[in-house]
């Protein structure tokens, strides 16, 4: 049986929470003009209808790594396999297998250049059912990262908007050195970004107070972001595509702007390769996907060629969930 649509107000709290994950209910309510226990049980019920998860993220450019696009072409029989073991590692914030079912598309920020090296030229080339492996290092990132497609719907209006986005902070000079302490609490908050205090604080073994002056210290700084996670489908959108496209050294940042401000896009970035410029987008038909590439990406200048393929299945999603 399938599960309602989130109707307006479960998408004012999904796009409040996409503005800040670790907003209060009480703050969120308040914004929103409902009682607290609307929120939370509003809260409870997209957890089980749409999947929703709060879930902490890092900006990898701050610490001073590199994230990497891998395709992985391989026998259909091993990509499912070969998709869940990379949807385990911490190291890994998406994974989808497309293209039929032979191709695995994965996102990766390794820490060290000794870990990306030991995936990309040890592990995955001795895997014999994998036919080829391409890497594309991330260079620019025009839309994603703090930002998701929850901020394109517009659910809030603009001064409710304001209330719930933290103040501005100066930028930082990269790259930014994490102690042992900043990094247990990151891997919690990566589980459950809503985790509370007291919970950090017996996760993590150190004081409350530590962990509020840390956790604020890694949100004011921008190391930590926070992102909604949900399922697609329930929000409409059936079709999700990757697309690459080839565009003109000279035409790349325009393409990769105006992409941005698609409503379609839920990630656009510059990449090394060929295909220089990476978009993943989402619609509900192929109809509306095939009017998205002809009429939108069709009126793009400099762009030379682009490669489209359906994404069958999200494995994972920031955080995996084998269960679901």
């Amino acid at each position: 049986m399938q599960s309602p649509s989130p109707d307006a107000l479960d998408l004012k709290l999904l796009h409040a929470l996409q503005v800040d994950g670790r907003a209060p209910f009480s703050r969120i309510a308040e914004i929103l003009g409902v009682s607290d226990q609307t929120v939370a049980r509003r809260f409870r019920k997209l957890r089980t209808t749409a999947g929703l998860r709060i879930v902490g993220m890092t900006d990898e450019s701050l610490l001073g790594r590199q994230s990497w696009i891998v395709r992985l072409r391989c026998t259909p029989d091993v990509a499912e396999q070969l998709a869940t073991a990379l949807a385990r590692r911490p190291d890994t914030s998406h994974v989808d297998l497309i293209s039929g079912g032979t191709e695995v598309l994965c996102a990766m920020g390794a820490r060290s250049r000794q870990d990306r090296d030991e995936l990309l030229f040890d592990r995955l080339q001795r895997t014999p059912q994998v036919i080829s492996v391409s890497a594309h290092c991330l260079l620019h990132t025009f839309y994603g990262g703090p930002l998701g497609w929850l901020d394109k719907t517009q659910a809030l209006e603009p001064d409710q908007e304001a209330a719930l986005r933290l103040p501005y902070s100066e930028p930082v000079a990269a790259p930014i050195a994490l102690e042992g302490a900043d990094e247990a609490l990151l891997a919690v908050l990566r589980r459950d970004g809503r985790a509370t205090f007291s919970e950090l604080q017996t996760s993590t073994g150190q004081s409350e107070s530590a962990v509020k002056r840390r956790l604020e210290r890694l949100r004011s700084t921008g190391i930590l972001y926070f992102k909604v996670q949900h399922d697609r489908e329930s929000l409409g959108h059936g079709i999700s595509a990757m697309l690459w496209l080839t565009v003109g050294p000279s035409a790349l940042d325009a393409a990769g702007r105006k992409l941005a401000e698609h409503h379609e896009v839920r990630f656009a970035g510059a990449t090394t390769g060929q295909a220089n410029l990476l978009a993943t987008v989402a619609t509900s038909s192929t109809s509306e996907l095939y009017t998205y590439l002809s009429e939108k990406i069709g009126g793009f200048d400099g762009v030379q060629a682009v490669e489209t393929a359906l994404t069958l299945r999200h494995v994972k999603q920031l955080t995996h969930e084998p269960s679901r």
